[in-house]
């Protein structure tokens, strides 16, 4: 593989680890948001 290759295969998946770590973090907002207004 070209090193255009390997970049292109680091920055796929640099991408789909920040995609990953920004949707739990929205579900945990949404889930704890959730849990406090439940004890209102």
């Amino acid at each position: 593989m070209s090193e255009a290759q390997i970049l292109a295969l680091e920055a796929f998946f640099i991408g789909l680890l920040v995609l990953s770590v920004v949707i739990i973090g929205w579900i945990s907002f949404v889930v704890l948001s959730r849990l406090f207004k439940g004890q209102r």
